[in-house]
């Protein structure tokens, strides 16, 4: 059941943190419920989208990028490696590491997944929305990348104190 909220009308001060809960709990659903008929396990599947947006890295580059601990990315690359979505090969830029690669069973659990979302999405949008409430959901989008590239922003900033 939709959670409704009630905002403040657009002549008002709207609070930050009253716009940030409610984007919070609102992105949080959505990806919950969008992710709910995966094929893959949410840790897993993040391990492979990064590796496919980023290209091959090693273990200890996926941990870091996920925020877990080597032990538990190495096991997780052990399962993953073990159902035959990644494999390794050396570093060109050091052989002496192993780097990990998408197979191509790999890249397409991820991409099944990704299209598996966007069908649910795009129905939702076609069963919900009209052609006005679309541009409105347009232009929230681009509001929601610029806040997306802020948080990151501000997360390199605050690496680069480490």
């Amino acid at each position: 059941m939709p959670k409704t909220v009630n905002l403040p009308s657009p002549a008002d001060d709207v609070a930050a943190e009253v716009l940030a809960e409610h984007l919070r709990t609102a992105v949080s659903a959505l990806v919950r419920n969008t992710r709910a008929g995966d094929r893959l396990a949410p840790i897993p599947s993040a391990a492979l989208d990064l590796i496919d947006r980023q290209g091959p890295m090693t273990t200890a580059d996926l941990a870091a990028s996920r925020g877990v601990r080597h032990q538990t990315m190495a096991a997780t690359v052990k399962d993953l490696s073990g159902a035959g979505y990644l494999t390794t090969r050396p570093d060109p830029a050091d052989a002496r590491k192993k780097v990990l690669v998408l197979t191509d069973l790999g890249k397409g659990a991820i991409e099944a997944d990704r299209r598996h979302r966007v069908a649910l999405l795009a129905e939702a949008v076609e069963l919900t929305l009209d052609g006005d409430d679309r541009l409105v959901l347009a232009q929230a989008l681009e509001l929601i990348d610029r806040i997306a590239e802020a948080v990151a922003r501000r997360d390199e900033r605050d690496g680069e104190g480490s």
